[in-house]
């Protein structure tokens, strides 16, 4: 399984034509610019399954979401250059894309003042967020619920439905905002599957006691007809 880095120029290059929508989307864009944090996660993806592509710098991930459709998780470092010390570029970026409409969800990678951070970048659209230093399970956690909302939004596309909607309010703080979403995407996958409870597991990318515990947290229960 390879990867892709691109580590040109960080000047903005021009939009180049994207692959056939047939391409499946599975892959996961790394942008960081500390060449060891960088290895790390690379190494730990590619462990779980996933194809990785990497950029160092604003301009080289805009490019290779531009070429390469298959992207459908982001992994984004605040702190990058030209300025690694605050987390401006960073949050220019997921600008730019959300501008751009481009669907990939936005996982933001953050050490800096990381509970201000990361409410900056949800408010800007990030989906979820990882504190540096972040454990492999954690990670690889965060990337597959970015995928299984990613998937559960295109299949409400095609119903006519733009995306899913939260109604925590970012005042409430982050914890708020993740377990509305965590909720939602547990009580969706329980009705796709009739309360099955290990398909809804597989299907969530967790073990069966996990969603027990979701469905306690979250005081779910089957409803008989």
């Amino acid at each position: 399984m390879s990867d892709i880095r691109d580590k040109s120029s960080c000047q903005t290059p021009p939009r180049a034509s994207t692959p056939g929508s047939s391409a499946p989307v599975d892959t996961v864009l790394l942008v960081e610019d500390d060449d060891a944090i960088r290895l790390m996660l690379c190494s730990v993806l590619k462990m779980h399954g996933f194809p990785v592509l990497e950029a160092d710098c604003r301009a080289s991930a805009i490019s290779l979401l531009n070429n390469h459709a298959q992207i459908g998780v982001v992994i984004l470092d605040l702190g990058l250059p030209p300025s690694p010390h605050t987390t401006a570029e960073g949050l220019a970026c997921i600008r730019m894309l959300r501008a751009e409409l481009h669907p990939a969800k936005i996982i933001v990678f953050t050490g800096q003042n990381q509970e201000s951070a990361a409410l900056d970048a949800i408010r800007e659209g990030a989906f979820d967020f990882l504190a540096k230093p972040a454990g492999t399970d954690d990670i690889i956690r965060a990337v597959r619920r970015a995928f299984l909302f990613g998937r559960k939004e295109q299949e409400m596309a095609a119903n006519g439905i733009t995306r899913m909607q939260l109604d925590a309010r970012i005042s409430d703080g982050l914890k708020a905002v993740r377990d509305e979403a965590e909720e939602r995407l547990v009580r969706q996958v329980l009705k796709e599957t009739g309360f099955n409870v290990y398909q809804s597991a597989a299907r969530l990318g967790l073990k069966r006691e996990s969603l027990y515990y979701f469905l306690k947290k979250f005081g779910i229960e089957r409803q008989d007809d």
